[in-house]
């Protein structure tokens, strides 16, 4: 089986083009054992997840995200952006300038520009049954604390996410994600688990962030994590909307419009081939 190897901002990924394979062998490539196996930096490819390119009734693809610890996420934001220079470049869809995308998240349509990609990423939702915490269904978790002197505001871009911001400027993000970013994971407010960042605003344009996430680990950038947090900048009062935020994460910088009212988030980022192989 052909793969590629990509990465966006050093998040790195192994994506198959399933469209046309073989029932057995799109299983096997899917099973949660063999994605860790590919995963592993020694003994496999390496890479923060498998991302399968598979069939879709309306779009023109579906991209299914299986994380190195072979459990499955909704949606991530470098993936998606890998996924449409692979189908674009190598996948048969190099006429179709904008692509349509179906994710656990919803149908997410992209533009590449140039070696960029711009996904319109949907909705923020801010209400707890939307992020899939517990509690009140209807209430937002906005600047409440989460414990030893942290508050925690959760988005969710079709995934959890408990955005935490910093304000002392001494304080390390890295290693406070290395340090509490496990435990938050695991949180009981969150049954499925959630992605944790670690936030600090240099201005209302733009935001220092290290990811903890979901499934990963520390991760030297996130999507959606870049998403939600210039989401939670915004309701509490950190940044605008319809405003370009840079987000600099581990491993470079994104774009990060919110749109009025959250109603929908742009996410503008790099996405780079690196190599093929054969598995």
């Amino acid at each position: 089986m052909r793969f590629a190897k990509y990465h966006g901002l050093g998040n790195d990924f192994v994506i198959v083009d399933l469209r046309g394979a073989a029932p057995d062998v799109a299983a096997a490539i899917q099973d949660p054992d063999r994605v860790r196996q590919v995963c592993d930096r020694r003994f496999g490819v390496g890479g923060d997840g498998v991302l399968a390119i598979l069939p879709a009734a309306n779009a023109d693809a579906r991209m299914r995200v299986l994380n190195s610890d072979g459990s499955e996420a909704e949606m991530c934001g470098n993936g998606i952006r890998c996924v449409v220079r692979e189908l674009q470049d190598r996948g048969g869809l190099g006429d179709k300038r904008s692509l349509a995308i179906e994710t656990g998240a919803g149908r997410l349509v992209c533009e590449r520009v140039g070696e960029e990609v711009t996904v319109a990423m949907g909705r923020a939702r801010l209400e707890r049954g939307e992020i899939g915490m517990t509690g009140p269904a209807r209430e937002r978790c906005v600047d409440q604390a989460i414990g030893d002197g942290l508050r925690v505001t959760a988005v969710s871009m079709g995934n959890p996410h408990a955005v935490i911001f910093v304000d002392d400027p001494h304080a390390n993000l890295r290693e406070l994600a290395e340090t509490r970013g496990p435990a938050l994971e695991h949180h009981a407010w969150f049954p499925q688990r959630t992605n944790v960042e670690f936030v600090r605003a240099r201005s209302r344009t733009e935001l220092d962030v290290v990811v903890w996430e979901r499934g990963c680990g520390i991760t030297l950038a996130c999507g959606t994590g870049a998403c939600a947090t210039v989401a939670a900048a915004i309701v509490t009062g950190r940044a605008d909307e319809n405003t370009d935020v840079r987000v600099n994460l581990l491993g470079g910088p994104l774009t990060i419009r919110v749109m009025p009212g959250m109603a929908d988030v742009r996410m503008t980022g790099p996405a780079v081939h690196v190599f093929d192989g054969t598995l």
